[in-house]
């Protein structure tokens, strides 16, 4: 068989669905092989968005996604996707084309060393040297990148290679069973927990699983105890709870941050120091109970004094037997519950126009069922977003809080539309990072996916506007010019609109979301408060008595 059908035949062996990507002269073999499969390519526009779309197939399925780049250019552009997915956690799997090894004809053209590129941001980088040894490395990148810590990796077939015949055999989809944590750590965790005086619960990425979802919410219904969640952590458990106190977007001095100062004992479920830190830890100071598939990477910030270590959703199941209803007076959880809900719906129903973002966050939650999504670029509406938006569900606000990178939130909503068609899938991006993949539009028509794509438009880099403030410079140096975004839209296809009012931005929203098309609306976007709020308010007013 010839390495590149037996190639396409090993990723049909792990249940490949979907290959994003730009194929290359390097890759034709491959491509011809992969013409007869069930496997469907994916043409993207840009090689970084088929990563992003990869990724986030990754992060919705727990399989990895897999993307395919040419040799040089096309996979030094996977270096910003393949960091997303390695610092996100997200399984995904990158296929790149190299120029034959065995004998060059073209010296150096283009050839760069891809694998030893990708080695510090992946979990496994590897080129096949033979073809006999494709079933393995296809096995192994597959294994490696999504057991956990899932990650990214990147396997790279050279022209010479991808033409030999070759013939080994496929190998067989393992499953296996994560490892349960010990019992004397349990019971260690438990004791901290009911000697405390004033426990709390964190949810951070890692818990982002359905399994973990129900084992939380029996933990919090079944002890009594007050949580609150990361960015990433969004919608484990749903957070109408009245035991929710609410998101930790900012590292410190948020409304929230009065329970986390006055806690005493932390139980940190499926959080790692890669995610920004949603709390700092201090010598002496409240202690941690680390709850993960891994043990904690400690830092200056981040030092538990427990590691309850296995699988998440039998670890919290486990400790919700051995901690049982909790005794401790939580009155001041519930009054840090109730200024939090009061502040952060506290311009909900403000009309103005250009519109809050505050306003936004309501105007989308009104609209959108339990399971729908939201995916986010990357910038300050991020913020009101994490804070605000409350999630009923786990992965229904699709956010960065790792790599933090501009230009994923279009890709991403597009790779969670064609995953969950019944869903409606609204996409909210700057116009910065927005224009960052645009070209992605045309493959969101070309793929027929009925979404929404909502521009805030500031004609600025508005978060560094806002750290700038913040920070007492000037303002220099962050504001641009923008295109005709409802032309542009028009023409790839989709239906652009602008609004020119409040109440005329609803009744657009109300129709996009029920129509068939790409539908983008350019929406002006009021940032004034950004500064009085997440600089000023938030740290004069958190004391709570």
């Amino acid at each position: 068989m010839k390495t590149s059908d037996l190639f396409v035949k090993a990723l049909e062996n792990e249940g490949v669905e979907y290959i994003y990507g730009i194929p290359g002269e390097e890759n034709l073999d491959f491509l011809n092989s992969l013409k007869d499969s069930p496997i469907e390519l994916v043409l993207t526009r840009h090689e970084q968005a088929a990563g992003f779309m990869a990724a986030t197939y990754g992060r919705l399925t727990g399989k990895p996604g897999v993307c395919l780049s040419t040799l040089g250019p096309g996979a030094t552009n996977f270096v910003t996707a393949a960091a997303y997915a390695q610092l996100g956690a997200m399984p995904m799997v990158m296929l790149g084309g190299q120029k034959p090894i065995r004998k060059s004809k073209q010296g150096r053209f283009q050839i760069v060393d891809v694998v030893n590129l990708m080695k510090p941001i992946t979990k496994y980088s590897e080129q096949i040297v033979d073809g006999n040894n494709v079933p393995a490395m296809v096995r192994e990148a597959f294994r490696v990148c999504s057991e956990e810590r899932p990650g990214a990796g990147y396997l790279e077939l050279p022209e010479d290679i991808a033409e030999e015949d070759s013939g080994a055999s496929i190998f067989d989809v393992v499953s296996h069973r994560r490892p349960d944590a010990n019992d004397l750590c349990l019971e260690q965790a438990a004791e901290m927990i009911k000697n405390a005086k004033m426990p709390l619960l964190l949810i951070g990425a890692g818990a982002n699983r359905k399994r973990s979802s129900k084992a939380l919410r029996d933990f919090i219904d079944k002890t009594g105890i007050y949580f609150f969640n990361t960015q990433m952590g969004k919608g484990v458990v749903d957070e109408r709870h009245e035991r929710f106190i609410g998101t930790a977007a900012l590292s410190s001095h948020d409304f929230l941050h009065c329970a986390i100062e006055r806690a005493d004992v932390i139980i940190n479920v499926g959080h790692d120091v890669i995610e920004k830190p949603p709390f700092f830890m201090e010598k002496g100071g409240t202690k941690v109970i680390h709850v993960n598939f891994f043990a904690a990477r400690t830092d200056e910030v981040y030092f538990p004094q427990i590691n309850v270590v296995g699988d998440i959703c039998s670890s919290v199941s486990r400790l919700t037997d051995k901690v049982g209803k909790l005794e401790q007076d939580m009155t001041f959880f519930g009054k840090v519950k109730a200024n939090v809900d009061e502040r952060t719906t506290k311009y909900f129903e403000d009309r103005r126009f250009p519109i809050l973002p505050q306003r936004l966050v309501k105007i989308l939650r009104d609209e959108l069922g339990d399971e729908d999504i939201v995916t986010l670029d990357n910038g300050v509406y991020k913020i009101w977003f994490a804070r605000n938006y409350l999630c009923h569900s786990n992965n229904t606000l699709l956010l960065d809080n790792a790599l933090a990178t501009m230009g994923a939130g279009l890709p991403s909503a597009m790779a969670a539309k064609q995953l969950n068609p019944d869903k409606k899938v609204v996409s909210v991006n700057g116009d910065g990072g927005f224009l960052m993949n645009s070209q992605e539009l045309e493959l969101a028509v070309r793929m027929g996916l009925d979404m929404v794509v909502i521009i805030l438009n500031d004609s600025a880099y508005g978060m560094i506007k806002w750290k700038q403030e913040g920070m007492g410079f000037d303002n220099f140096g962050l504001d641009f010019n923008n295109p005709d975004f409802v032309k542009y839209a028009n023409s790839f296809g989709a239906i652009g609109h602008r609004p020119d009012s409040h109440d005329e931005f609803q009744s657009i929203l109300k129709h996009a979301l029920n129509t068939k098309g790409v539908h983008l609306i350019d929406l002006p976007v009021d940032y004034s408060l950004n500064h009085s709020i997440l600089n000023v308010l938030i740290k004069e007013s958190r004391s709570i008595g």
